[in-house]
């Protein structure tokens, strides 16, 4: 896992320096800004493998009414959880349908859609809006970040989500909901 993230971090370098040198409106952009839109640009052009595909057998959602945490994954290093939740998220099931909300690391990814980023741009009415999340991190500081609900059709199943940033781009991912554990009172 590390060595992706690192070559990823590597690529993603190379496609800012090549971007910077022929384009001056790059260059006035936040370097930390550049680096995490190549990155996302890079994990969203890269094709599933077919281990993923050849494996992924939908399981739905066979779960009795409650909340559960789950663990809630991303393709992506730049689109998790935040770090306080430990890769967690809250799924609720009610009726047979399930929604998992996530609490993400910040505030700079202002809306998701469950789908592609084509179809995003022209589906405005069932984008997902964020909520205002307050996390309390390890040493007692506390933060408020973005979280959304997300609908589940399935467990341990991937399932495409598309987000949109503060630069108005979107970007396709792929995410799952998996390891259900009844949240105790």
């Amino acid at each position: 896992m590390k060595k992706k993230v690192l070559s990823l971090l590597v690529v993603s370098v190379m496609a800012i320096a090549m971007v910077a040198c022929g384009n001056k409106e790059a260059a006035t952009e936040p370097q930390d800004t550049q680096i995490e839109e190549a990155a996302e640009e890079t994990v969203a052009e890269e094709a599933p493998t077919e281990d993923t595909e050849e494996t992924a057998e939908a399981t739905g959602i066979d779960l009795e009414d409650g909340v559960y945490i789950v663990d809630f994954n991303t393709d992506s290093s730049m689109f998790h959880v935040n770090e306080a939740l430990n890769g967690n998220g809250t799924l609720t099931v009610e009726n047979g349908e399930a929604t998992v909300h996530i609490t993400l690391a910040g505030t700079g990814i202002l809306n998701l859609y469950v789908g592609m980023a084509e179809d995003a741009q022209s589906d405005e009415a069932n984008w997902l809006e964020h909520t205002d999340d307050e996390v309390t991190y390890e040493d007692g500081t506390t933060e408020t970040v973005y979280g959304f609900d997300v609908p589940v059709e399935a467990l341990d199943t991937e399932f495409d989500v598309a987000l949109i940033g503060s630069k108005g781009t979107w970007y396709d991912h792929k995410v799952s909901v998996s390891n259900p554990r009844l949240l105790e009172d």
